[in-house]
């Protein structure tokens, strides 16, 4: 089997949704800017690259048409290269690299692109529902419908895990990616963009657009503190799911390079990391969050390793609950779980976030000289999708 490597990543910023500096802004657009500069990382010709996956929770509307292939279009890469857009909901980037890899291993295929992209802004509100719901389906599994936030108070409720709990873990979120950015760790990553964005006036409401350029991820905020968070209102009446304590709506685009291991090496090109391997499962649609739990033993199993094998685990923030369930029953330490924050500081453009991870995994990884790094994440419907890498 061959070596698959993980040659160079980039990203947005994550702008907050409907009222960030990407509220306008097109997925292909954001797509297209960090295809362009990963390949320009990598230092591989457009030519190469036969085909580009990008994930996206919600492919309609503005991010439809397969805007896989409008960004790659969009970036300047040229007409032969092809695009696909894949949904496995928020693992979708995650997927995307795993699918490029399996590609690179079984058709001989030396460079692909591999990422997600989401415009939370400009797709979610318009969501088509007309027949959204199958009848037997509904009437035999209705959680498969039910949103991720009826999901989380599930689990909290389920497994007695109280808000106090889960807003100290939201407000270490904030902390440690406020740490982190302070120290210029997400700088590898982050390719700015300049945009136009739309801004309501506070006293009129009236609408207007200006030019920005988006630098740094909107969602973090260094003065977060456990007595602002524990006082902020549930998202649903008697629940403890709130906005401190959950994921960030978020808009942006992430893109890596997956490449044959041997021609990267026979062109001096100096990986991030090789993928190792990669696994899904499913679990009671009721308890979406708790994903990971099943889908990293078959990982490690499959990979001969051992939670302690790891160096350093992100596991997607979706919510507080589901990654204090997560972190206890699979024993991860604690001191190696999202060392820099997650998406409940970060944000979570689904489609984007486990590329989002990959790449900030093997750069951190590295800098802390580790082996291995697991990416995984909870699924909607009911799954969980974990994948292995190699710093190198």
């Amino acid at each position: 089997m061959k070596d698959v490597a993980i040659v160079s990543t980039a990203r947005t910023p994550l702008a907050k949704s409907w009222r960030g500096g990407f509220n306008m802004t097109h997925p292909a657009v954001l797509g297209a800017h960090v295809i362009e500069h990963a390949v320009q990382r990598a230092g591989v010709e457009p030519g190469e690259i036969e085909d580009v996956l990008m994930g996206c929770a919600l492919p309609e509307g503005a991010a439809g048409n397969d805007v896989a292939r409008m960004a790659a279009v969009r970036a300047g890469l040229p007409v032969s290269v092809a695009g696909a857009t894949v949904n496995r909901f928020c693992s979708s980037g995650l997927q995307t690299i795993a699918m490029a890899a399996q590609h690179i291993n079984t058709d001989n295929v030396g460079v692909m692109v591999a990422g997600g992209v989401e415009s939370i802004s400009l797709v979610q509100a318009g969501v088509n529902t007309q027949y959204m719901q199958e009848e037997w389906l509904k009437e035999n599994k209705p959680a498969l419908y039910w949103s991720m936030l009826q999901t989380a108070e599930c689990v909290a409720e389920r497994y007695s895990i109280p808000k106090e709990k889960q807003d100290e873990y939201g407000v270490r979120s904030q902390q440690r990616a406020a740490a982190a950015r302070e120290a210029g760790k997400f700088d590898d990553e982050i390719v700015p963009l300049t945009t136009t964005m739309a801004a309501a006036d506070k006293a009129t409401g009236a609408i207007s657009t200006r030019e920005v350029t988006v630098s740094q991820d909107e969602g973090i905020r260094p003065d977060t503190n456990i007595e602002g968070v524990s006082g902020i209102r549930s998202a649903l009446p008697g629940g403890v799911i709130t906005a401190g304590n959950a994921s960030q709506f978020s808009d942006g685009g992430s893109a890596c390079v997956v490449m044959d291991a041997k021609l990267a090496e026979q062109r001096n090109i100096q990986p991030l990391g090789l993928f190792r391997g990669f696994a899904v499962a499913g679990c009671e649609p009721d308890e979406m969050g708790i994903g990971p739990v099943y889908a990293v033993p078959k990982l490690l199993e499959r990979t001969g390793l051992s939670v302690d094998d790891i160096g350093l685990w992100e596991l997607n923030e979706a919510f507080a609950v589901q990654v204090i369930y997560c972190r206890d029953k699979l024993g991860i330490p604690d001191d190696k779980l999202n060392v820099n924050g997650g998406a409940i500081a970060v944000g979570h453009p689904y489609g984007l976030t486990g590329s989002r991870l990959v790449g900030h995994a093997l750069i951190e990884g590295k800098r802390q000289g580790v082996k291995y790094v697991v990416v995984t994440m909870c699924v909607g419907t009911g799954m969980g999708a974990a994948g292995l890498f190699e710093v190198v």
